[in-house]
């Protein structure tokens, strides 16, 4: 279900758009709105492509997508609750034009939750508007620590091997000389064309792809610390610790709590 689809989101003559779905379910379609879109993973995790970059989502956490921005929504966990709403924004802040990804403090969350009386709600509502009016002009002060959970795709198809070999064995050790003969490209090439593209050496997206993979599993409660760290393809919990800690600011037991 495209929320462009389904209901034309820029048409509605209000400030606000709320809408809630116990089991969401996207079209894999690239899209925009005039409206600036906050997006709220209540639980499940979500996957999201914004201006060419791939946004991981846990549970309890959420992205502000700024106003025009193409995106569209990826691979997600079986059972998920999103909560999204749309906003016109004062363009003069500069907040509002950037992308922001982070975990929802608890009073925001307890707003966000309010917020649900007015899912689908098509007319307007004078105590929704104040209410999300509130919210939004709060919203910069949640974000200020806000994460950078995302891993950018490289426009030039000289890469589309690497990436894919990277994708596919970001658990094992990845040699450059290996990868460049996968790319076709000589390592010096590989690794000057690599961090131009993505902004990351090769090694720090590598790190970052394990991180965001752990985030996947930790968000589906299946599985141990421990466990997740082999997953993902460390040798051991403390290696895996100090690198979530270097990425997240947190252990993955902080995190696991900040969930609940």
């Amino acid at each position: 279900m495209n929320a462009n689809d389904s209901i034309q989101i820029d048409a509605l003559q209000k400030p606000y758009f709320v809408w809630f779905e116990e089991n969401w379910v996207h079209d894999d379609v690239l899209h925009h709105h005039n409206k600036g879109q906050l997006v709220y993973v209540e639980s499940g995790f979500q996957y999201i492509t914004i201006e060419e970059r791939i946004y991981l989502l846990p549970q309890n956490h959420a992205v502000w997508i700024p106003p025009n921005a193409i995106h569209k929504t990826n691979s997600h966990s079986e059972k998920i609750k999103l909560m999204i709403m749309f906003a016109d924004c004062d363009k003069k802040d500069a907040f509002y034009n950037d992308v922001n990804v982070f975990s929802v403090p608890p009073v925001l969350r307890e707003m966000i939750k309010y917020a649900e009386r007015w899912s689908k709600l098509m007319t307007k509502d004078p105590d929704e508007t104040v209410f999300l009016k509130a919210l939004f002009n709060e919203l910069p002060h949640f974000v200020k620590l806000s994460l950078k959970l995302h891993l950018c795709l490289p426009k030039d198809k000289r890469l589309d091997k690497a990436i894919e070999y990277i994708h596919h064995h970001y658990r094992n050790e990845i040699k450059i000389d290996d990868l460049g003969g996968t790319a076709s490209l000589s390592a010096r090439t590989l690794e000057r064309i690599f961090k131009k593209e993505t902004g990351l050496t090769i090694s720090k997206y590598q790190q970052m792809l394990r991180i965001i993979k752990s985030l996947e599993l930790l968000s589906s409660d299946t599985l141990t610390v421990s466990e997740i760290a082999y997953e993902v393809g460390y040798r051991s919990v403390q290696a895996y610790t100090r690198s979530f800690g270097s990425v997240m600011h947190c252990r993955p037991t902080d995190f696991i709590k900040k969930m609940k």
